[in-house]
This record gives structure tokens, sequence and C-alpha cells, in this order.
């Protein structure tokens, strides 16, 4: 599986789920079992490197934002929940986590920011399709922490100055 090919089960899902995390979770797991075991381990592979690329300061500061507060647990599942909003969100946010207030349409705190599912549909799959745990994916693990320079979480003017249009449009 390459990465267009990633991206497209990524955006069909989404679709499919109207954008519901949950829904995206269980159409991924069912889209996943048509493939064979191998091309599922590349899938994961494909999410993975996108999860570790994900874990940076600037995107824990966006989801702060986002999610009015964000523990280590609810950043990972951020994360996961970012990358089921497709490449162009994914790519946006990783380049400049700011651009979130343009590439999101809506930002429910109920339903939008936790991912969790979807960071556990590939091994599902894959557990579903062998009656085995998938095995280790070969690439390089998280960080020990989050890449670039610290925020301040809890400083509201830091968070204000440093990603102005997320504060504008989503800060109470």
């Amino acid at each position: 599986m390459d990465e267009t090919e990633f991206w497209e089960l990524v955006d069909a899902t989404r679709e499919a789920a109207e954008g519901d995390p949950e829904e995206q979770a269980d159409l991924l797991v069912d889209r996943l079992l048509t493939l064979d075991p191998d091309m599922v381990l590349d899938f994961a592979r494909h999410f993975e490197a996108r999860y570790n690329r994900a874990y940076t300061w600037d995107l824990w500061g966006a989801a702060w934002i986002l999610l009015d507060g964000a523990s280590d647990d609810a950043f990972d599942f951020f994360r996961c929940w970012l990358i089921g909003q497709g490449r162009e969100v994914y790519e946006g946010a990783v380049h400049d986590p700011d651009s979130l207030a343009d590439l999101l349409r809506d930002f429910d705190q109920e339903i939008d920011g936790d991912g969790e599912e979807l960071g556990y549909a590939a091994d599902e799959a894959y557990e579903q399709l062998t009656g085995a745990v998938a095995p280790d994916l070969g690439i390089l693990p998280e960080p020990s922490e989050p890449l670039g320079a610290p925020v301040d979480l809890e400083n509201d003017r830091v968070l204000a100055e440093r990603y102005p249009k997320l504060w504008e449009r989503f800060r109470d």
C-alpha cells in the first residue's frame, strides 16, 4: 500500500461516516478486512509514521485550544483524529497548526478531536484476519518528548500569540 492508497482509505471512510470518528473507525476496520494481512500492516505503518510525526509541541498547543485542554491521552487521540481528517488537513496542521482555524469547517468538542478508535483499526483488522496480534511494524518509535520548542499550555497569552487564528475562532 502506498501513501495515496492510505489517504484514499482514510478519505473514503471519513466521508462515509459523515465525519463521525467512531463510525469512521468501524468502516476502516471493515475496509481493511477486505485486504490481505500484509496490506493491513502497510496501512498500520503509514498511520503510525504520521501519528509519530504529529507528536509536536506546536500541534499539542493547537489541540489544547480546540479541546479546551489536552492531557497526554487526549493529545494521543487528537493525533489519531487529525490523521482521520485526511491528507490536506493533516499536512496543513503539521506544517502550520494555526492553519486548523482555516482547514476545519466545524469543530464540536463532543465529537471531534478524539480518534482513539482510529488508532486501533489496523490492529483490530489484522487480528481478525490472522488470529494473531500484529507484529512490530519496524518503524522508528515515537519520540520520548514532543518535537519542537515547548509551549506553555497553561498560559492563555502565550497560546493567543502563538495561535492567533485558532484562539480567535475557537476559544470562548
